[in-house]
């Protein structure tokens, strides 16, 4: 039987996941928690704008902005 896709996400918890945006950016950072909306808390959270790197920390990540969130 195969995993459903927040199982995979709660397995990649203290690991590093990245999260595409529905306005196209992507954040990457250490996965600490999710919840059943999909709502992602992230430590050492980063995001990509026009190929430059900005440094978050830690953040909440609605899941209702998420189109899909990986294991890296």
């Amino acid at each position: 039987m195969t995993d459903r896709p927040i199982d995979v996400l709660d397995k990649a918890k203290g690991k590093r996941v990245i999260i595409k945006l529905k306005n196209g950016e992507e954040i990457t950072g250490i996965l600490k928690a999710l919840d059943l909306h999909l709502n992602l808390w992230l430590d050492e959270a980063e995001v990509t704008k026009n190929e430059t790197k900005i440094r978050l920390g830690s953040v909440l990540v609605r899941g209702d902005t998420i189109v899909y969130a990986s294991p890296v």
